[in-house]
């Protein structure tokens, strides 16, 4: 197969409160964005795309030259992931096929395994939709609503037994999922949502908890943890 990489990279990540954006935040002695990037190139990856801001000035600050020849930044993000995915998406069509897999993984999951990312190449090679890599839900997962006064409450005990959180990568057709980005209805969170808008239902993939997603500031602390184990 002819496989390419996608890492979304234009937001603020305006949960960490900090001024850096969160891609760039240092992490093992490197920006967030980096880890990432070494990641996809564990794949057998032609190019690995980062989509950033337009006005994007941190990027050029570092070193990225180990990667040279696999990496190419595109500053054409959007204001949200779909935008950006997308816009990415169609600045990189001219060197990538319709029938070209391509691995969409977040800037922010600095710590992904080699091995999840083999099993996710491998069982979804030959898939018809694509896959993505998640997790079942371990914990007991409750719904809320806001009373008269603004307290949440438990509205109700959802059945995690069908419940399975998202991660990437998420690998689909480049065409599959430029066409399902393009026309998507709603607001989506992930590239899958835009799938699933198609009537298509992607493959799941077993994935890890090493497959953090930086979202607070205590997963930095987390993510460096399992970046200096390795």
């Amino acid at each position: 197969m002819t496989l390419y990489a996608l890492i979304p990279a234009a937001g603020a990540g305006t949960r960490l409160r900090g001024e850096t954006p969160k891609q760039y935040l240092p992490l093992a002695g490197k920006p967030m964005l980096w880890h990432a990037v070494r990641s996809m190139c564990e794949a057998p990856v032609e190019n690995i795309f980062v989509v950033l801001a337009p006005a994007d000035r941190q990027y050029a600050q570092f070193d990225w030259s180990v990667f040279a020849g696999r990496l190419e930044p595109l500053y054409c993000g959007g204001e949200t992931r779909r935008e950006t995915v997308y816009n990415g998406m169609v600045a990189a069509m001219a060197a990538v096929d319709a029938d070209d897999w391509i691995l969409v993984h977040d800037a922010a999951r600095p710590c992904l395994p080699k091995q999840d990312l083999a099993n996710l190449i491998r069982e979804t090679g030959d898939d018809r939709v694509g896959g993505i890599l998640a997790l079942p839900v371990a914990e007991t997962v409750k719904r809320v609503a806001k009373d008269e006064v603004g307290a949440l409450r438990i509205a109700g005990t959802e059945d995690r037994n069908q419940l399975w959180l998202a991660q990437t990568p998420q690998m689909f057709r480049f065409g599959l999922l430029m066409e399902a980005l393009k026309e998507a209805k709603t607001a989506v969170t992930d590239e899958a949502g835009a799938v699933e808008q198609m009537g298509l239902h992607p493959r799941l993939v077993t994935g890890s908890r090493e497959n953090i997603k930086v979202t607070f500031a205590e997963d930095l602390k987390i993510a460096e943890a399992i970046l200096e184990k390795r």
